[in-house]
């Protein structure tokens, strides 16, 4: 697959001539090459860029990276292509194959979080920084953010709405101890110190996705302190089991009542975050 094509029509759009696959390239040193300063990545996989470094040992650098001027001393700094330069080194290579563009700083902030952001090379955390810096750096809205790369916007919403949790929580899932399906119905909770001590529980207990939500919903329940009139009136099993997977579902209290024709449906929140996170499972194309 072409670098152009796994870029995808953002980075096309912002480095056409960088892309295409008749651009003219130069060997340049590698030590002449500055690291992107707007680089979102703080991780490397080592596995994965000694499995890429082998490759480049027997088939050399297939797909040039892209350098802008970095106007002083002959240097370069890397908009695109860090991992190659990274396994480049590890290769025991001294140049690399560049396309050089003289692009502004902004792109290139916009270039280095969109080529990541379309690669998943990102941990969630970092993907969800990402997602939130583009929309603060260039103005985007979750529409025209999920457009340009690509995205659901009900994805890009709920993976921003993570950065909300403790700095605790957000370090385990950015080491892969956690998932963002596992930690997303801690958001319903309100309470930091519950969050934690329920991110605790899902990894003593290796909870799922749907046990996390279960969890929560117990938590909630219990918060609420509400107790269930004597008089209501008992479900029928059928009901009971509804009521129940809804509950599942949504992560947090729900209440069927049945009528003689008809009835109703209580979705219970506890915060206004809470409410965005059910808004979000029952209107995923948004308002």
């Amino acid at each position: 697959m072409s670098e152009k094509r796994r870029l995808g029509k953002g980075l096309g759009a912002l480095i056409p001539d960088a892309l295409a696959t008749s651009a003219e390239t130069s060997e340049i040193k590698l030590d002449l090459i500055k690291p992107n300063p707007f680089q979102p990545r703080r991780t490397f996989n080592d596995e994965k860029l000694n499995e890429l470094a082998s490759s480049i040992k027997e088939h050399g650098v297939l797909q040039a990276v892209v350098v802008s001027p970095g106007g002083e001393d002959d240097h370069y700094i890397l908009v695109a292509g860090e991992r190659r330069c990274r396994a480049a080194r590890l290769a025991g290579l001294d140049t690399v194959p560049a396309v050089v563009k003289a692009i502004d700083k902004s792109t290139m902030l916009e270039i280095a979080l969109i080529e990541n952001l379309q690669r998943e090379d990102l941990n969630p955390v970092e993907e969800a920084h990402a997602y939130k810096k583009l929309m603060q750096d260039f103005s985007y809205t979750q529409d025209e953010l999920a457009r340009r790369i690509g995205r659901s916007r009900p994805s890009i919403a709920n993976s921003i709405r993570l950065l909300a949790l403790p700095d605790s929580i957000l370090n385990s899932l950015a080491k892969g101890e956690l998932t963002p399906g596992q930690v997303r119905p801690l958001l319903a909770i309100g309470d930091p110190e519950k969050q934690c001590a329920a991110a605790r529980q899902i990894i003593t207990e290796g909870l799922s996705s749907r046990e996390a939500e279960k969890m929560v919903t117990a938590i909630n329940a219990t918060k609420s302190g509400e107790k269930e009139p004597a008089t209501e009136t008992v479900l029928d099993p059928l009901s009971a089991e509804l009521q129940l997977q809804m509950q599942r579902l949504l992560g947090t209290k729900v209440k069927l009542k049945k009528g003689k024709n008809g009835g109703s449906i209580e979705i219970y929140y506890y915060s206004d975050e809470d409410l965005e996170r059910l808004m979000a499972k029952l209107l995923p194309e948004g308002i």
